[in-house]
């Protein structure tokens, strides 16, 4: 696997849907970050490299996807869906399609680019 999208092909069902869904969120939202696989798994980052400035990531697991944000502890969360993990970076568990708020994620990722271009 070279890119996000083989990355996502290669996901068993259910996962799949959800992750492309993710990651076309991730797209349209973060047009001038940089995807690529960075440690086995979707990342955008601003700036050219990978891992430069890294904004979020989308990870398969077994039975879910994680959609992380590197400074997602400090993004304004109403919701209380974001979890704390290190240093850091927060995280949701997506199981289903149906788990994907949109408007939320959005204000996610404008959030934590704000962070990042402080």
């Amino acid at each position: 696997m070279t890119t996000a999208s083989d990355y996502v092909s290669a996901l068993p069902s259910p996962l799949r849907p959800i992750a492309e869904q993710v990651c076309s969120l991730i797209d349209d939202t973060l047009p001038e970050a940089t995807g690529a696989l960075w440690h086995g798994h979707p990342t955008w980052s601003l700036g050219e490299r990978p891992g430069h400035r890294p904004v979020c990531l989308v990870k398969a697991h077994s039975s879910s996807v994680t959609f992380g944000l590197w400074r997602g502890q400090e993004v304004a969360d109403p919701s209380g869906r974001l979890h704390a993990g290190a240093r850091t970076m927060a995280s949701v568990k997506l199981v289903d399609v149906s788990d994907i708020d949109r408007a939320l994620f959005t204000d996610w990722l404008r959030q934590a680019v704000a962070q990042e271009t402080r």
